[in-house]
């Protein structure tokens, strides 16, 4: 069935059986992205020109469109690559942190990329200023500790075929 179908078969929203009630509740921002490897089992990550940690390729999920969509399609934005993006490899909660409210983070199975992939990336110049190959012991200290647990839990789950719950890069 196509997501157009699964939408008609839901039948008529329900109404609000309090005015405004849907206004009132709470929103969180969600945002998809992938572990991509290369050869060697190191993480690709990307370097933003808007801010100083490094991130992984991904983004933020637009209304309406399911974080599976969204991972692939900021990959393709991104680095220029038109991957089969995989399996759910974590799912984290982010609290709020200063001026960003909470979060939903997936990170999505990239796969493990060939030299001729890594070679044909093309970068985002006005989001991207580069694209590094790191272990992931090497990737601390390059981002916020949250984002190395999320990466570290991610590449473990990538390994061992699991998929882990998270709450601020932690298993629970």
């Amino acid at each position: 069935m196509s997501f157009e179908q699964d939408m008609a078969a839901e039948g008529e929203p329900e109404a609000e059986f309090d005015p405004g009630i849907a206004a009132r509740l709470p929103s969180k921002r969600v945002a998809a992205g992938a572990l991509l490897r290369d050869g060697q089992g190191r993480i690709l990550m990307v370097e933003p020109i808007y801010k100083p940690t490094l991130e992984i390729p991904g983004g933020v999920v637009e209304a309406d469109e399911p974080p599976l969509d969204a991972c692939v399609r900021e990959v393709w934005e991104e680095l220029g690559l038109d991957l089969a993006v995989g399996r759910l490899l974590v799912v984290d909660w982010k609290p709020r942190h200063g001026v960003w409210g909470e979060i939903i983070l997936f990170v999505f199975d990239g796969g493990v990329l060939t030299d001729d992939q890594i070679a044909g990336i093309k970068l985002q110049p006005d989001e991207l200023r580069a694209v590094h190959r790191l272990a992931v012991t090497d990737i601390a200290g390059r981002v916020r500790p949250s984002m190395h647990r999320r990466i570290a839990q991610a590449e473990h789950a990538a390994r061992s075929g699991e998929t882990f719950y998270l709450q601020f890069g932690r298993r629970v």
